[in-house]
């Protein structure tokens, strides 16, 4: 049945109006509708690139549903990298708009009714702390000198490799924690304060290395030599960071926590098991078939109460009109938010007010219509459970908010593909 779904030349559109086939430049690109159907099969059995191109290599029946012959060789998991990075998170947006389009003309989607919530997807990253952070960026910087010095040995010649002495402090560090005192948490900052002198040591290393380069005006390791640049100001920034937590600066609004994933902010979302977790917040909206109908990542950790009206939105511009009735938990809730989307032509809103209530919003939020909205709106969480077990939404394998939008968004195109396969597959019967 996802083959058949599939089949449409609506999922074909996003790919040729962003690549169009007639373009005669460059290199050919992979056939979408292969490449689409592999970025399927790798989301929902959660496979790597190098373990989907092997188990569809292996299998006659995923060379079918792929449309790839049984003599023709497999793609290299490098072509599907760069095809998911050419074509980008809009791409993803507008598949999941095509399959809700053909999935209301079949009738197994209602949207009368609308529930939103949020959560966090988590960027691949370690737990981050301002030593840790300079060790990556001197590492990556050491990396990158070695590249530089094979090509260019004059310009390296006077850098120092102090990778093996961050990382003795860095152990010095899990050492002096573990007592637990005062005295310790001193102790680290008289630490942390050692790693940047070492980092910025090694930040006017690698500026001379830099100099000495562009002196010689010969173009020679031009990547390497960007990638140098980048990582230096990336470091630096760092160290900045790091200068204003070591003086008793603890809360920085935005806050770096991965080298390798800058755009990852901290968010707190008042989990027992999880203080705070480092990511992008991501919103899903759900109807009453169980699709979801809408989704958005978001950079920082925007407050719930802002997110309501983009959603309902979002369900006219996907639908035509407003829902009927929209629950959502306290967190949305607002006077604001009760009007704006009455006016919108949502016909009940069920929004629990935050803080002490007076005795008419007690009666009012007792009706029964209001929890049987606010039950249907806890039926959300097990939605959101289903999607970062089964569909990847726990933690983002790509980097940046570009990247964990198309990973939230392949995630969710899976997700609603399954559950039309196993609805229309109910009505046949």
């Amino acid at each position: 049945i996802i083959d058949e779904l599939l089949d449409d030349e609506r999922f074909l559109q996003p790919f040729i109006e962003k690549h169009p086939t007639k373009s005669k430049m460059g290199r050919p690109t992979y056939p979408i509708e292969k490449y689409l159907r592999l970025m399927v099969l790798k989301r929902k059995y959660n496979l790597g690139y190098e373990s989907l191109i092997k188990e569809v290599g292996d299998s006659i029946t995923w060379r079918l549903f792929c449309r790839i012959a049984i003599d023709e060789p497999m793609p290299d998991p490098s072509t599907l990298i760069y095809a998911r990075k050419r074509y980008g998170d809009e791409v993803v947006e507008q598949l999941n708009e095509a399959l809700l389009q053909k999935l209301k003309e079949k009738e197994v989607l209602k949207h009368r009714k609308l529930r939103t919530d949020t959560t966090v997807v988590e960027s691949d990253i370690h737990h981050p702390t301002d030593a840790t952070l300079l060790q990556d960026g001197v590492r990556v910087i050491t990396r990158l000198v070695r590249k530089i010095r094979k090509v260019a040995s004059h310009a390296a010649q006077d850098f120092q490799d102090r990778t093996g002495e961050i990382k003795e402090k860095i152990l010095s560090i899990a050492k002096v924690l573990r007592r637990r005192s005062r005295e310790s948490w001193e102790e680290v900052d008289r630490i942390t304060e050692s790693v940047i002198e070492v980092t910025q040591v090694v930040i006017e290393q690698a500026k001379a290395v830099v100099e000495k380069i562009r002196n010689t005006g010969k173009r020679m390791g031009e990547q390497s030599q960007e990638r140098l640049q980048g990582a230096i100001a990336l470091t630096e920034k760092l160290i900045h960071q790091a200068k204003q937590v070591v003086s008793g600066t603890r809360t920085l609004p935005k806050r770096i926590v991965s080298f390798f994933d800058p755009q990852a902010r901290p968010i707190k979302k008042g989990k027992l098991a999880k203080g705070t977790e480092f990511g992008y917040k991501v919103r899903v909206d759900e109807t009453e078939s169980g699709f979801v109908t809408g989704y958005a990542v978001y950079g920082g950790n925007p407050a719930d109460d802002t997110l309501l009206i983009e959603a309902v939105e979002a369900h006219i511009e996907t639908f035509g009109s407003a829902p009927n009735a929209v629950a959502t938990d306290r967190g949305f809730s607002s006077r604001k938010n009760e009007t704006a989307v009455m006016a919108l032509g949502v016909k009940r809103a069920s929004l629990p007010r935050k803080g002490k209530k007076s005795q008419a919003r007690t009666e009012y939020e007792n009706q029964p219509w209001f929890k049987d909205l606010q039950r249907y709106r806890a039926a959300g969480e097990a939605k959101i459970s289903l999607l970062k077990r089964k569909y990847g939404l726990g933690r983002s394998r790509y980097r940046g908010l570009v990247g964990s939008k198309s990973w939230v968004g392949f995630g969710i195109l899976t997700h609603n593909l399954d559950r039309a396969a196993k609805m229309l597959a109910k009505a046949a019967r």
